[in-house]
């Protein structure tokens, strides 16, 4: 009686289950890899009918080896190669180290370089990191399938990065340097109407945004939209505040830089030394012993670093002349809070004479306590948002534009947040108001028609005549220029 072909198919799956059940397998010669046998207490499963026994060829040298190589041989240097793995990761991470520590020392030296070398070269760096930042940030919300299929995409981005750049980059020039601006013929009317020109700029990208719209593509499309302005208020506005830092004197933005940098270093060094309380779940790593401890370390060393920089004038004088440098210097006079003063100290008691009374300090001194707390304390959350958002799309940096550090924007992140922050806090409590030469030319230009602004020169050189500044000779000629002027017209 045959089998049918069902019967044949089964047992030969029973025979196959009951081979691909054994386990330790090796291989006898490179013709048999396909033929296992298991250890059971020692012995080897050889036969097809399941009994045990020990196959004569198990006295072979090599017995035991499994088939890794191409003959089907193990080599007698497989545990050396179980080795290279470990071996290959501590390479990689020599090298890494090494690459970070060298690009460390590159910043370190950028930084000091453009700092001393004049606060023009601390603009174009400031605008390198924003332009960078800003296409790091873009380019993790872009789907490049459909950008490709929507040419304008990256242009518009650009085109808006641009027009806001024009803003404020004007707004700045036209504020710090107005004497300079407003007496020049080419410049004057763009001076003028900087704002509306601005604004126009961006109603035509708007425009050209709103004709640039595809069917299938509106969802993606405004997501881009609103992801370009995103990342323009978050990077490019604050980052202009850092330029404006760097006119208002190179103090305002060295110190704050400096600080979150500090943080950062001793939030690393108290955390490992101390950390065991986890401080926000975006950030594992980071503890509440390491976060208060950078605080502390924060602010004595705040402390140090203002009475050092509070004896150059290069670095506490607002800027005047973008040709100055570490080397020539600037001269100003010093801002109030930079000038020590003498304070009482009342809870002292009388009678601890071996204690002073009086303490002389800058009261910068007491505006750096501010700086630091919120480098220490307030600052790192813009680190723990930018952790947030790499998580919500699944990255680990934002880019590899600095080797060994990631992308700019992870250097960058808690900078932005800090150097507005020291903007508005000197804008409002340490900045003096009073009348400038670009004020009073402003509002002169501006305000007055071209009769009254020659009225008013004469009577500013009047005046200068009596303060025995100006010759009789200057009068007599302008008295005589200014009438025909004012026939003329």
């Amino acid at each position: 009686m045959t089998k049918s072909k069902k019967d044949v198919k089964f047992n030969h799956r029973e025979r196959r289950m009951s081979k691909s059940s054994m386990s330790d397998v090796n291989y006898d010669s490179p013709s048999e890899s396909r033929s296992p046998t298991r250890r059971v207490n020692g012995n080897k499963h050889g036969d097809h009918n399941g009994n045990l026994s020990r196959s004569r060829e198990d006295l072979r040298p090599g017995i035991g080896r499994t088939d890794t190589t191409a003959s089907g041989w193990q080599t007698e240097n497989e545990d050396d190669k179980q080795e290279v793995k470990p071996q290959s990761e501590y390479e990689k991470k020599k090298q890494t180290f090494i690459t970070r520590a060298i690009w460390t020392f590159v910043m370190i030296a950028i930084f000091f370089g453009g700092m001393f070398a004049g606060h023009i070269y601390m603009i174009i760096i400031v605008t390198a990191c924003q332009i960078i930042s800003f296409k790091e940030v873009i380019n993790i919300a872009n789907v490049p399938s459909r950008a490709r299929s929507l040419r304008f995409t990256k242009t518009l981005n650009w085109y808006f990065l641009g027009t806001t750049m024009y803003f404020l980059y004007g707004e700045s020039v036209i504020y710090y340097f107005k004497h300079i601006v407003l007496i020049d013929r080419v410049l004057l009317p763009f001076a003028t109407h900087h704002r509306f020109i601005s604004f126009m700029l961006y109603i035509l990208g708007f425009v050209f945004f709103v004709g640039s719209l595809q069917k299938g593509h509106y969802k993606f499309q405004f997501t881009q939209y609103a992801w370009t302005h995103m990342a323009l208020y978050l990077i490019v506005v604050q980052a202009h505040f850092i330029m404006n830092n760097i006119f208002e004197g190179m103090i305002w933005f060295f110190l704050p830089v400096s600080l979150v940098i500090i943080n950062d270093i001793f939030a690393y060094i108290c955390g490992i030394t101390f950390g065991k309380t986890q401080l926000i779940k975006l950030s594992p790593k980071k503890t509440v012993e390491g976060f208060v401890g950078a605080w502390i370390c924060t602010i004595l060393l705040g402390f140090f670093f203002t009475n050092i920089l509070m004896r150059s004038k290069y670095f506490i004088c607002p800027v005047n002349d973008l040709g100055a440098n570490i080397f020539t210097g600037l001269q100003c006079e010093p801002n109030p809070v930079f000038i020590p003063h003498t304070y009482t100290l009342p809870f002292i008691p009388h009678s601890w004479d071996f204690l002073p009374r009086t303490l002389t300090v800058s009261p910068m001194q007491f505006h750096i306590v501010i700086l630091a707390s919120f480098a220490s304390l307030i600052a790192p959350f813009g680190g723990f948002f930018a952790s947030g958002l790499k998580r919500t799309f699944n990255i680990k940096d934002f880019g590899d534009s600095i080797p060994g550090h990631g992308g700019m924007t992870d250097r960058m992140d808690c900078q932005f947040i800090m150097g507005f922050f020291s903007f508005m806090y000197y804008q409002s409590f340490i900045a003096q108001y009073k009348a400038s030469v670009g004020g009073v030319l402003e509002t002169a230009i501006t305000g007055l028609s071209p009769e009254e602004q020659m009225v008013l020169v004469k009577g500013l050189t009047q005046h200068l005549y009596n303060q025995g500044k100006v010759g009789h000779q200057v009068i007599e000629y302008l008295s005589e220029n200014l009438v025909v002027a004012l026939k003329r017209r």
